[in-house]
C-alpha cells in the first residue's frame, strides 16, 4: 500500500513540482486506500521537525518525490542506505555493502555522489579499511545536516508539500 503511495508521489514528481493531480487517485484502487490512512495531522507534523518527516515512511516518499524535482535524491537514499547498513546483523556482510555504499554515493564521481566535504570523504574512506557499523556516521550526518538546512525548508514551501497538506484534509470518500 505504501509501495502505491511512493509509486504515485514518484510519478506525479517527474510531471511537475505539484501533487495536485490526487484527484487521479479518488477513491479507486490501493493508492487511495493507503493514501486515505495519512492524516492532515500526521503531515502537519513533518513541519515540526525533519527527523518526523525522515520517520515516517509517507513522509520519506513525499520528500523523495520533492528532491527528484530537485534533482537530489541521492542524499535521502545515501541516508537510508546508512540507515540500512546500520542495521545489518552479519559482520561478515559489512564490508561488502560498506563498498557497495561508498562506490555508489560516496567515491569521486560516484553514480550518485552526495555532496559531501573531502574531510568528510576521506575519513570515511579510511573507515571502509575495517569497517564497522558506524563508518558512515559522519558523512550520514553531513547529509542529514545538508537535507535538513536546505532542502527540508524548500519542501515545506512546496506544492507537492501544500497539495499533500491540502488533500489530506478533505475526505473524497
Amino acid at each position: 500500500r505504501s509501495r502505491g503511495l511512493r509509486t504515485h508521489l514518484s510519478c506525479l514528481s517527474q510531471k511537475s513540482d505539484s501533487l495536485s493531480d490526487f484527484s487521479a487517485l479518488q477513491c479507486d484502487g490501493k493508492q487511495s486506500q493507503a493514501l486515505k490512512r495519512l492524516t492532515a495531522e500526521e503531515a502537519r507534523r513533518w513541519a515540526r521537525s525533519f527527523d518526523l518527516l525522515l520517520s515516517h515512511k509517507y513522509g520519506r516518499s513525499a520528500f523523495r518525490s520533492f528532491l527528484q524535482t530537485e534533482f537530489s535524491e541521492e542524499n535521502l537514499e545515501f541516508w537510508v542506505a546508512c540507515e540500512d547498513y546500520r542495521k545489518t546483523r552479519s559482520v561478515n556482510k559489512l564490508p561488502a555493502k560498506a563498498r557497495r555504499i561508498f562506490q555508489e554515493y560516496i567515491d569521486v564521481q560516484a553514480p550518485r555522489e552526495v555532496n559531501i566535504d573531502f574531510p568528510t570523504r576521506e575519513i570515511t574512506r579510511k573507515n571502509l579499511q575495517h569497517p564497522t557499523l558506524s563508518c558512515f556516521d559522519l558523512a550520514q550526518l553531513r547529509v542529514h545536516s545538508l537535507m535538513e538546512r536546505d532542502s527540508y525548508p524548500r519542501f515545506l514551501r512546496s506544492q507537492i508539500y501544500n497539495d499533500l497538506l491540502s488533500h489530506t484534509q478533505k475526505s473524497p470518500c
